[in-house]
C-alpha cells in the first residue's frame, strides 16, 4: 500500500466513523473531514466521479455546520419537583449514559436539591441538579446534556447567561465533583478549576 492508497483508506475510515456518531455536530465534522480527504484522494488518482461526489458532500457538511453555528436557539429553564413523573422517565431513559459521565449520581439519593430541565427551543435537552448552600456555594450534583445536543451551547447558556441570576441571589461559586477524565476536561473548558488538595473537586467563580 502506497501513501496515496493510505489517504483513500483514511477518508473511508473517517466517513465510516462519522456514521456511527449520535451527536449531529460531531457527525458533520467527521463526515466533512472524511469527505475532504477522500476528495484529495480522487484528485491524486484522477478519478473525477470521486472528486465530484465527495466535494459535494464536503460542501453540504460545511453549509450545515455554518447554519448550526449561526442559528439562534431559544433557551429557558424549567424547575420540576423531585417526584416529577417526567423527571423519573427522563432519568430512567438516560440513566446508563448519565452514569458514564457522573457515575456517583443516583436520583433516589438526591432529595434536598433543585431539579431543572434546560429547554432548547422548548425541547428538554439537559438536566441540571444543584444544591444551594449557606456558604455562598452552589454544589452541582448533575449537569447532563443528551447526546444529540452536546455542542456546548447549553453549557454556555447555563454558566454564562444565567450566572447573573445566581449572583443576584448571593451565590459566589459553583462547586462539583468528577472522577471521569472526559467530564473533567469538559469542566476545565467551562472555566472550572480543580482544588489544590482534591483532584476530584472543581470550582468556578460566578
Amino acid at each position: 500500500m502506497n501513501w496515496v492508497e493510505g489517504i483513500g483508506y483514511l477518508g473511508s475510515f473517517l466517513i465510516a466513523v462519522s456514521l456511527t456518531m449520535n451527536n449531529i455536530w460531531r457527525l458533520r465534522w467527521a463526515n466533512m473531514i472524511g469527505a475532504a480527504v477522500f476528495t484529495l484522494y480522487g484528485v491524486l488518482i484522477s478519478s473525477y466521479p470521486i472528486v465530484l461526489l465527495n466535494g459535494f458532500i464536503t460542501a453540504v457538511d460545511i453549509f450545515y455546520l455554518v447554519k448550526m453555528t449561526r442559528t439562534d436557539d431559544y433557551f429557558s429553564m424549567l424547575n420540576v419537583q423531585p417526584d416529577s413523573v417526567f423527571l423519573r422517565k427522563f432519568y430512567d431513559y438516560y440513566k446508563e449514559n448519565i452514569h458514564r459521565h457522573s457515575p456517583h449520581f443516583h436520583l433516589n439519593d438526591i432529595s434536598d436539591a433543585n431539579f431543572v430541565f434546560i429547554l432548547r427551543n422548548m425541547i428538554p435537552v439537559g438536566l441540571f441538579v444543584y444544591e444551594p448552600r449557606e456558604d455562598g456555594q452552589i454544589f452541582i450534583h448533575l449537569d447532563y446534556v443528551i447526546p444529540d445536543y452536546r455542542d456546548l451551547k447549553n453549557a454556555r447558556y447555563l454558566f454564562s447567561v444565567k450566572t447573573d441570576d445566581f449572583r443576584e441571589q448571593g451565590y459566589e461559586r459553583f462547586v462539583t465533583k468528577s472522577s471521569v477524565d472526559k467530564h473533567q476536561q469538559y469542566l476545565r473548558e467551562m472555566g472550572f478549576q480543580p482544588y489544590e488538595d482534591e483532584d476530584e473537586l472543581f470550582f468556578k467563580q460566578i
